[in-house]
């Protein structure tokens, strides 16, 4: 046998992770070191401070979008949510001819560019005269984040044995009720793990928000790219750091509760 090269052993493939790894995470790294610098030129440090931090929580306008962009996104993820689990219901209950078309639908806000989404969306509110603000930017928010709230919902509900839902009906259990008391239970994990996918995803959006966002709604990643228009400064790296650990918090906080959930569903299986 022909000895493997070097690049695609054990220790070239490690190489290649970390330095894969570095490339990604060097410049977030940099950028929460930089929030830091007491200089007011971000490329030159000059000491250790949290002013920036400070001028950060005092600023209005960075609280005021910070405020807009938690209510598009708890909005934007329920409603979400709701359209992600009656569409995955729907199609795993409906015939396998319709089943591949209506997953190609969902699945299009992910495919078609979020540029085109955005003008298109944009066009949508104009031609309905609806005025452009909050509610504008919580309906586009929606429609981008149902696919990241409706694949774990669906991946979910693909797993469940139908036997639980047969032996419902057969014992004259209505529909409401087995969905209530037998298929909602299960599939909380997977409605969990798309709420805080579309909730991250909108969190962060920025090119659907520029262009369907009016005046009073601007969220905080349309704020950041407003500040740094001017030039990047410490504060930025403050706001983004902030911004950084609040999805990162968010993130484990969901794990520990997922990995919670399903111990106590595998522990009542197993009793």
């Amino acid at each position: 046998m022909k000895r493997e090269s070097h690049l695609l052993s054990g220790r070239g493939n490690a190489l290649v992770a970390t330095l894969a790894l570095v490339f990604l995470y060097l410049p977030i790294v940099t950028l929460v070191a930089l929030s830091f610098n007491e200089n007011d030129l971000t490329t030159i440090w000059s000491g250790f401070s949290l002013k920036w931090y400070a001028a950060v929580l005092d600023n209005g306008d960075i609280l005021h979008a910070t405020k807009n962009s938690l209510i598009v996104a708890t909005l934007a993820t329920a409603l979400a949510s709701m359209a992600a689990t009656a569409a995955a219901l729907g199609v795993v209950r409906s015939t396998a001819m319709h089943r591949g078309g209506v997953e190609g639908l969902l699945s299009l806000p992910l495919l078609v560019p979020e540029i085109v989404t955005a003008v298109a969306l944009l066009m949508l509110f104009v031609l309905a005269g609806m005025p452009l603000g909050l509610l504008s930017v919580i309906l586009a928010h929606t429609v981008f984040c149902i696919p990241f709230a409706y694949y774990p919902i669906r991946s979910r509900l693909a797993g469940l044995d139908p036997a639980l839902i047969e032996a419902a009906a057969d014992l004259y259990a209505p529909p409401w009720k087995r969905f209530v008391r037998i298929e909602l239970p299960l599939l909380a994990p997977g409605i969990f793990a798309g709420a805080l996918l579309a909730f991250i995803s909108s969190l962060g959006d920025f090119v659907i928000t520029y262009f369907v966002s009016g005046p009073g709604s601007t969220t905080l990643p349309v704020y950041i790219f407003g500040m740094i228009r001017t030039g990047v400064t410490p504060e930025v790296n403050a706001l983004s750091a902030i911004f950084l650990l609040a999805s990162v918090a968010v993130i484990a906080i969901a794990f520990l509760v997922t990995r919670r959930v399903t111990d106590s569903s595998r522990t009542g299986g197993a009793s």
